[in-house]
């Protein structure tokens, strides 16, 4: 029988200030080594080649598909399981959502979990690595990962997780998932319709919907703390905003999130579309989820900042 995910150890709600504060003192830094910058900007050239070979309607479908099923992989997977631990997987699901994940080409999800807890224990303050409020827009959207300041990662950060040698592995070697993922996209063309159709499938499905995913993700950093309406008084500018909710499958309501960071359900209202949310109930129909957390009943002194449930 599969083993299941120890949930009670080293809980990412003992991840306080003085941690991050601390963090590369210990001598237990990992460095993660970076993608070089050119090759960023190579990709996003790339997405022009489609400028050259035919267009047809399913490329374009072919695109939207890959960015959703792979955004749902950032979501779901780096976010709201390897980052907050909001719901609980099956050991081999679990890496299999690492994998999903890391086909967004976003790095490994020990470094991605351990850089998203130090933003919020230190969010919106001097401290926090991408907050527009305190270095503007383009360093909370990408620059932030282009620097190479934070190529590195606190293991002691993410040690609930750094425990299992699979997800050590698959984040040390995080360009395998797109690399997979581009070369079968080159050979499903290629079976669909020869070269032309490989190099359209690759274009389209795999550089496109990646650059695509990629900004769609950092408009949560770089947008949702200056655009859109606060339910909940928290102690950063943190924003809920439809448009980047649609875009984001649930994640553009973001002051709901920093106000319950424990839920799985970032959607707190029948109108606020989750979809992440709703993927992972029905997973959980199947037994592939379960031990969704739910946000707790608002209390009268709503308005504080919330914890992260133990």
């Amino acid at each position: 029988m599969q083993a299941l995910i120890d949930q009670e150890v080293i809980p990412h709600d003992s991840v306080t200030q003085e941690d991050v504060m601390a963090a590369g003192e210990s001598g237990e830094l990992k460095v993660h080594s970076s993608v070089s910058r050119i090759p960023f900007f190579i990709i996003h050239a790339l997405c022009l080649v489609a400028l050259f070979l035919p267009f047809h309607w399913y490329w374009v479908g072919l695109a939207v598909t890959f960015y959703y099923i792979r955004m749902f992989g950032v979501t779901a997977g780096y976010h709201r399981y390897f980052s907050h631990r909001s719901y609980k997987l099956h050991r081999v699901t679990q890496f299999l959502m690492a994998f999903l994940a890391e086909s967004s080409a976003q790095k490994g999800v020990l470094w991605w979990a351990s850089h998203h807890r130090v933003h919020h224990a230190t969010s919106d303050t001097p401290e926090d690595i991408h907050s527009p409020m305190q270095k503007g827009f383009w360093w909370a959207h990408v620059g932030w990962v282009l620097s190479g300041r934070y190529d590195k990662y606190d293991e002691n950060l993410i040690r609930d997780f750094a425990k299992f040698p699979e997800l050590r592995w698959i984040s040390k070697h995080f360009l395998v998932p797109p690399v997979a993922l581009g070369v079968a996209m080159f050979a499903g063309g290629f079976l669909f319709g020869g070269w032309t159709a490989a190099w359209s499938a690759l274009i389209w499905g795999f550089f496109i919907s990646t650059v695509a995913c990629w900004h769609g993700t950092y408009t949560i950093n770089s947008l949702s703390h200056v655009w859109g309406g606060r339910r909940f008084e928290t102690t950063d500018d943190s924003r809920n905003n439809f448009v980047l909710a649609l875009i984001t499958m649930g994640e553009g309501w973001h002051n709901n999130h920093h106000y319950r960071m424990y839920s799985t359900r970032q959607g707190l209202r029948w109108y606020e579309i989750d979809m992440t949310y709703y993927l992972l109930k029905m997973m959980s129909w199947v037994g592939l989820a379960w031990d969704l957390r739910e946000p707790r009943e608002e209390r009268p002194q709503a308005g504080k900042q919330q914890g992260i449930a133990a």
